[in-house]
């Protein structure tokens, strides 16, 4: 196929799983990597679960991570509407040709035949809610007078009654059913709305949709959906079916388990490229070692066939690596954008040097959730207990601590040049005239400044975050709780 065009179909129900959004992402590498068409169609046909504004969700999800579409409701192609529920009068006209063809028919079994019908399987044991094809034969006469007296129905598809219908999959191959298996299911509902297996061979038909990817639960469907494109006369499209993405090795990941959505990661300060580059991996492997891909490089070198037949399991460890990375690589200017809201206007206020917290902070950063307990010290030293100053490498402990912060606070107190240089440089200037190591003073000052052996940078770095008023107001407030 020369013109590839893939579409993605969520539903507006007020989240992005991560599910969804790697199957939006394996949908547009498919087109891209081919030079296709890249289609977004909203299916909201489902009333009962529409959230409002949650196609808002969808537009930004898929913009923040660069997964922008060609045609789509905002974006109108020649094959529109592109919201499903907007579609309706297309449903019905194509169902009701395929009953004009006696391919399908109306079936007015009411709710009540159909109880009674299951109940009846359960007492022999057969298999329950399989239709029973009681409308299936009905006269000409019995059909119209139905129709005339207003009696509500469904249409449903004729099925093959015997044989086998079969499909290829990218993934899993060559698969068949035997047809007796097949039950005629309903295109059309009494209240005219379609399932969602005939509206999606409707709408994927007329938008021209050559590759459908979704997950491997669909592939029970697929031969529901082939045996339609069969009694048009159309041609099906390439299927690829994805393996589902677990929680573990028995639960797949789910909102209703507490799992994370895509915007709950975001709030916790993974980046829109990590979580997309790691939801590229699960599930999909490349061909080398390489791990760190750019979306155009996920273009450049995507394969659907080597997306994997087994389950997917999340690993939040490998996520906060793949995150950790794209971390690292931020220039300086831009993790310190990303750091602002993350640390908040209080402690801004705080901080006397935020460039330099910053270079601090980034390479210690796996999640921009973590900030703020890395730099909760700004706000006050929290309560300690004195042997935090004792180090054995420094040879430090509380009374040398006490020597070394009454030494080193006349010398702050004589510094006028407040940068990290200038303070290492009088700081060293005492340790030698005092023939000890630098860290015999500078490591008692980290803790007198921040109440913890883990800093965002050395004693040096946090008196200038912090200022020299409060820097010499923390070394006092040390020697009178060491003393």
């Amino acid at each position: 196929m020369n013109n590839i065009r893939t579409r993605f179909a969520p539903s507006p129900t007020g989240y992005m799983h991560v599910g969804n959004l790697r199957t939006a992402l394996y949908t547009f590498l498919t087109a891209k990597h081919g030079g296709g068409t890249f289609i977004l169609r909203i299916e909201d046909t489902d009333q009962g679960r529409k959230v409002e504004g949650a196609v808002d969700v969808i537009y930004k999800t898929l913009t923040e991570t660069g997964l922008l579409w060609d045609e789509g409701p905002d974006k109108p192609g020649d094959v529109g509407p592109y919201v499903q529920s907007e579609r309706m009068g297309i449903f019905k006209e194509w169902a009701e040709k395929l009953v004009a063809e006696g391919k399908a028919y109306y079936c007015f079994c009411t709710e009540e035949r159909l109880e009674k019908m299951r109940e009846e399987q359960i007492a022999a044991g057969q298999t329950v809610g399989s239709y029973d094809r009681h409308c299936r034969n009905l006269s000409k006469e019995e059909i119209e007078e139905n129709l005339k007296n207003g009696v509500p129905y469904v249409i449903r598809q004729k099925m093959p009654l015997e044989g086998k219908t079969s499909f290829d999959d990218l993934i899993y191959g060559h698969i068949e059913v035997d047809n007796k298996e097949l039950e005629d299911q309903v295109l059309l509902k009494s209240d005219g709305m379609p399932t969602y297996n005939f509206a999606n061979v409707i709408d994927d038909h007329l938008m021209g949709i050559t590759h459908v990817l979704r997950g491997n639960e669909y592939l029970s469907s697929t031969p529901k959906y082939n045996l339609l494109y069969e009694a048009f006369g159309w041609q099906p499209p390439v299927y690829i079916h994805c393996p589902p993405v677990m929680k573990d090795a028995h639960q797949k990941l789910s909102k209703r388990n507490g799992d994370a959505s895509y915007q709950d990661l975001v709030a916790k300060g993974y980046l829109s490229e990590a979580v997309l580059n790691y939801l590229l991996l699960l599930g999909w492997s490349p061909e080398g070692e390489k791990e760190i891909f750019s979306l155009q490089e996920m273009i450049e070198d995507w394969d659907p066939a080597r997306i994997s037949k087994s389950p997917a399991i999340f690993d939040p460890l490998k996520l906060r690596h793949i995150n950790f990375e794209y971390i690292k690589a931020l220039a300086p200017e831009k993790f310190l954008e990303l750091a602002k809201p993350v640390i908040g206007d209080e402690l801004l206020a705080k901080i006397r040097d935020l460039p330099l917290l910053c270079k601090n902070l980034q390479p210690r950063t796996e999640v921009l959730g973590e900030i703020p307990e890395q730099i909760a010290f700004i706000a006050g030293v929290p309560e300690y207990d004195n042997d935090l100053y004792c180090n054995k490498k420094m040879k430090t402990d509380p009374q040398s601590a006490l020597e070394a912060l009454q030494t080193l606070l006349p010398v702050l107190e004589a510094v006028t040049d407040w940068t990290p240089e200038t303070i290492f440089a009088a700081c060293a200037e005492k340790a030698a005239e005092l023939e000890v190591k630098n860290g015999k003073l500078l490591y008692p000052l980290g803790i007198a400044l921040a109440g913890t052996r883990s800093t965002p940078g050395g004693g040096t770095d946090l008196a200038v975050i912090l200022g020299k008023e409060e820097t010499i107001a923390r070394v006092k407030a040390a020697i009178e709780k060491l003393g």
